[in-house]
């Protein structure tokens, strides 16, 4: 048993606190210590909860929150906790502007104190959570990114956090950072390699199917009828390239779909809460969305409603979700198509690549002129 930073709490029993030292040295071997037990280094989940622990083990804050942009979703979530639930920011929004105490924090790089009176501080919703205590704001910054920011909490009795405790905060936020920003990146040297393998997927099919398909369609556009010999031909080389087509498409490159700990249904709800994005479920139950495609619907549905709003300039996103022909259907329109034509993003074309995974198809173009649709189709025997 060691003793903790100066205004620290006690270590429990079991607890692997560090050796006595300066505060970013103890507060550098917890972060490893802890981050080291995370077997599932896929679940950020996983990873940002070890985060808000290390706050709380090496300082005298008894409850942490980490808050980081979700690019995906487009807003600011809840990415860990510690000693308080999760679920409890799941339907919060919060951004930058909204909340002057991590916006003062990031720009400054430094800790931010504050106790008693929140209102000007956090939003309401947070505010009301946090009465009677004081809270720490520390920034995650890392080579000037903002990756984010840990809130943490402790009773109002305690004198006010000194110097080594708050370097300590100070140096895990940084740590933090650089954690997050090596896990992005490692995530990005893996969708290069995923990439640089559907290059090759497509360089592939021109040579092997789309060549055989093409001599097939000389022969087929001659003059005057094809003899017996030449009809076999061309029926051996159709075969061929399907045979070959169907190798393709079989091989393991399509991105595997990501874990999700939401589904489709919560996903629709929470963007149609947000009456800026006007998203509306215009057909279909939600509910119906079979398990094992939740991960390609979510993804189709993300990418169609960003591409939306980065293509166009929508008033209403609509989805429709439909079972039909033995087929699960996804279908996302939107209206505002800027100019006579809008072009796809990288993001669209992957999921295409990943629908072809679960023997499906994503396809998307415009439908009307000026309404842009994409759709997901997914062979379900179970109906």
């Amino acid at each position: 048993m060691t003793r903790p930073l100066s205004g620290g709490r006690s270590a429990a029993p079991g607890d692997m606190t560090p050796p006595p030292g300066s505060g970013a040295v103890d507060a550098v071997e917890v972060i490893v210590d802890l981050l080291s037990g995370v077997e599932d280094a896929a679940a950020p989940e996983a990873f940002y909860d070890r985060l808000c622990e290390a706050v709380c083990r090496v300082t005298s804050m008894e409850r942490a929150v980490i808050f980081c942009y979700d690019s995906a979703r487009r807003r600011v979530l809840a990415a860990g906790s510690h000693r308080i639930e999760q679920e409890l920011f799941a339907d919060m929004h919060v951004s930058v502007e909204s909340t002057p105490l991590a916006q003062r924090a990031l720009s400054e790089d430094r800790v931010v104190e504050v106790a008693g009176n929140f209102e000007h501080e956090l939003p309401a919703e947070y505010a009301g959570m946090l009465r009677d205590s004081q809270l720490a704001c520390t920034p995650m910054v890392a080579g000037g990114l903002w990756v984010g920011v840990i809130l943490s909490d402790r009773p109002p009795h305690l004198p006010p956090l000194e110097d080594p405790e708050r370097h300590a905060l100070w140096t895990l936020g940084k740590t933090a950072a650089l954690a997050t920003v090596a896990r992005i990146a490692t995530s990005q040297g893996e969708k290069s390699k995923q990439l640089e393998q559907r290059i090759d997927l497509a360089r592939d099919i021109h040579e092997q199917v789309v060549q055989r398909l093409f001599g097939v369609s000389l022969a087929l556009s001659g003059e005057g009828q094809l003899d017996a010999e030449s009809q076999q031909r061309c029926a051996e080389e159709i075969q061929g390239a399907l045979a070959d087509l169907r190798a393709a498409v079989q091989r393991p490159l399509a991105r595997a779909p990501r874990s999700t700990q939401t589904t489709l249904a919560e996903e629709l709800e929470r963007l149609a809460s947000q009456s800026d994005l006007g998203v509306v479920l215009e057909e279909g139950d939600p509910q119906t969305v079979p398990a094992d495609l939740e991960p390609l619907a979510q993804s189709v549905l993300a990418e169609a409603v960003r591409n939306a709003y980065k293509h166009a300039t929508p008033t209403r996103v609509g989805v429709r979700i439909l079972h039909a022909d033995g087929a699960f259907v996804l279908e996302v329109t939107n209206d505002g198509i800027r100019g006579h034509s809008r072009h796809s993003g990288m993001g669209l074309r992957l999921a295409a690549l990943e629908a072809l995974g679960a023997a499906g198809v994503v396809e998307f173009g415009k439908r009307g002129p000026d309404l842009w649709q994409v759709r997901l189709a997914v062979p379900d025997e179970r109906r």
